[in-house]
């Protein structure tokens, strides 16, 4: 009985080996290996990328909320042009398309 099973994987050790090379000699399957290997080069290169994103999220946080701090902070203030007085303002040309009587 172990010889009958021995000579059983004996003869499927046989058969894959023989599948696996038949495989490997197909123009196909040359083409499916470039592709995995592409693969997996885009995939590291999506994972570095993300790991970039997740930096600029954490120093996007961090911004907004010292923004919030110091928006919090201080009160509000007065455009520096609104409480300086004009003393030389220009006076305005009349219209050249206004209506003449």
């Amino acid at each position: 009985m172990a010889d009958r099973k021995q000579e059983l994987l004996g003869r499927l050790a046989d058969l894959s080996e023989a599948s696996i090379q038949r495989l490997a000699e197909a123009p196909v399957a040359d083409r499916a290996v470039q592709a995995l290997k592409g693969l997996a080069d885009r995939v590291d290169e999506l994972q570095r990328r993300t790991r970039g994103v997740e930096n600029l999220e954490k120093r996007l946080t961090a911004l907004e909320k010292k923004v919030d701090y110091l928006s919090r902070a201080k009160a509000p203030r007065r455009s520096s042009s609104a409480g300086r007085s004009r003393t030389g303002t220009a006076k305005k040309k009349p219209s050249s398309t206004a209506k003449k009587t």
